[in-house]
């Protein structure tokens, strides 16, 4: 799975996509490198700070739209990129759906 593509879309590559890659490839290894990967996000400018909101933001419907191909792998994506998201911006864009059962 090419990541690095997923993140760039079709933009520029940014450095802080290399740490996320490696969560991605490495569930074991995002604890470890969330903290560092924020650090990272808090000394980008604004501009390159809303580029990066929108990798996560691809990251999360590519996981949604392959979901049905490995369901595994996608929820390990959307979990790095909310958690990643959540942390660095405070909120989701896309919150996910809860379903009133009433």
């Amino acid at each position: 799975m090419n990541y690095l593509r997923i993140l760039t879309g079709t933009g520029t590559q940014l450095p802080i996509y290399e740490p996320v890659i490696t969560c991605l490839e490495n569930p074991r290894a995002f604890p470890d490198l969330l903290e560092p990967v924020y650090r990272q996000a808090m000394k980008l400018d604004d501009e390159t700070l809303d580029q990066f909101r929108f990798a996560l933001l691809r990251l999360q419907l590519y996981a949604d739209i392959h979901r049905n191909e490995d369901m595994e792998k996608a929820m390990h994506i959307r979990y790095v990129s909310q958690v990643l998201e959540k942390v660095i911006f405070g909120t989701l864009v896309m919150e996910p759906q809860v379903s009133d059962s009433s």
